[in-house]
């Protein structure tokens, strides 16, 4: 139960609903809806164990579960409705071991934000729009809109005035505290007085922060004027690739990758970031027949950093942005035609020996990473036996 939602509208139920939801159940929805937009939740029923709802109940977050507010807790009652203030609001159902009821349906959809400043964290750079209109609504001129950089400059069009602001340039500062990794700009809208100032200056600063599984896009004025404030989530950019040999120099481009039994396989992960502070490892691998599905039939290769498969190995990586590791064709592939890895990458600080990035092998529960990494779940497949292979009664 639970995962990753991003389509713009869509219903969220608890598991076998409208029959008995399980018991020990624990699941957490994340609806990342478009930039810009916002999350309404809308509950068409709840019937659950209630009183204190320490038992049994319904959690909903303004963003990520670890790193955001709580909008709510209930268990039963009215039919509540929330609204997020980014594209991001996360729900969390939770069972205990004793009694069981229908449970919960809640319908979500996204709404325009409406606002006149809007801000997206891409992969390499801010990228931040600013109304015209609205600059000249508060009695400013697009021509006064600078970075703290002024050799940054913006594109001006007739309705907007665009930056596209690098993490590692033009002024931006990199901050790191207890939850966060802070990539920090200040976009300076100045008054076009010149002997009399009747207005002051506007300094609007924008942040990328990296939470635990997010982006969290920040925007806000400042100095006494209208304030704006701006919220977004995004993921990091990641993709595996398979090589051929150790050298890790020729990629295997063909879909699927055909394999004989027990062969050496060779693959990549590689974080697409201009921030060269960051240090990217596998935290978790896993194969199944199912792309959709890695619960029913799975085969670990590796958890929580903690090797499950003999031949698992990793190697030496010539940047911190690269993880590569190596396995062989195993005899789950012998019984299903085509077989998909699911790979949960884990994104830290280089640097941070405190990080899981640097602790190895672990028993850690998943919600217990530090707000300071993230983790990115990347899948890859299918791998296919050769016909002579899949054919034969051979075993590993």
């Amino acid at each position: 139960c639970g995962g990753s939602v991003s389509d713009s509208s869509g219903m969220l139920q608890s598991p076998n609903y409208p029959g008995s939801y399980p018991n020990d159940a624990d699941c957490v929805w994340e609806i990342q809806v478009e930039n810009n937009f916002r999350v309404t939740l809308t509950f068409r029923d709840i019937a659950m164990q209630s009183a204190t709802c320490q038992r049994d109940y319904i959690e909903v977050y303004d963003g990520p579960l670890h790193s955001s507010p709580l909008l709510g807790r209930f268990c039963s009652g009215s039919f509540p409705t929330y609204v997020s203030t980014s594209n991001m609001m996360s729900v969390r159902f939770h069972s205990d071991s004793r009694h069981s009821f229908r449970g919960f349906q809640a319908h979500y959809s996204s709404i325009p934000a409406g606002h006149n400043t809007t801000i997206q964290c891409l992969p390499d750079y801010m990228h931040v729009v600013v109304s015209r209109r609205y600059l000249q609504s508060q009695g400013y001129s697009a021509e006064g809109v600078t970075l703290s950089d002024n050799r940054c400059r913006p594109t001006i069009t007739s309705q907007e005035v665009v930056f596209n602001i690098p993490y590692n340039g033009c002024g931006t500062t990199q901050e790191e505290n207890n939850d966060t990794i802070n990539y920090s700009n200040t976009i300076r809208v100045a008054s076009s007085g010149h002997i009399i100032k009747r207005k002051k200056n506007i300094n609007l600063h924008v942040s990328c922060k990296m939470l635990r599984k997010s982006w969290q896009q920040v925007v806000y004025a400042a100095e006494d004027t209208v304030e704006v404030n701006e919220f977004q989530f995004g993921r990091y950019d990641m993709n595996i690739t398979f090589y051929n040999s150790p050298a890790f120099q020729q990629q295997v481009r063909s879909s699927p990758y055909y394999i004989d039994l027990n062969q050496n396989l060779y693959l990549q992960a590689c974080l697409h970031s201009s921030d060269p502070n960051l240090k990217v490892v596998v935290d978790t691998c896993v194969a199944s027949p199912d792309p959709r599905d890695f619960n029913t039939l799975a085969y670990y290769l590796v958890k929580n950093r903690c090797p499950r498969d003999p031949s698992y190995a990793t190697f030496r990586s010539p940047s911190s942005h690269f993880a590569r590791f190596k396995f062989n064709a195993f005899e789950f592939m012998s019984r299903h035609p085509s077989v998909y890895l699911k790979c949960q990458m884990l994104v830290c600080r280089l640097g941070d020996y405190s990080s899981h990035c640097y602790r190895g092998c672990s028993s850690r529960a998943k919600r217990d990473t530090s707000s300071a990494e993230e983790e990115v779940d990347v899948v890859v497949g299918p791998i296919q036996l050769h016909e002579g292979d899949a054919s034969s009664e051979h075993r590993e």
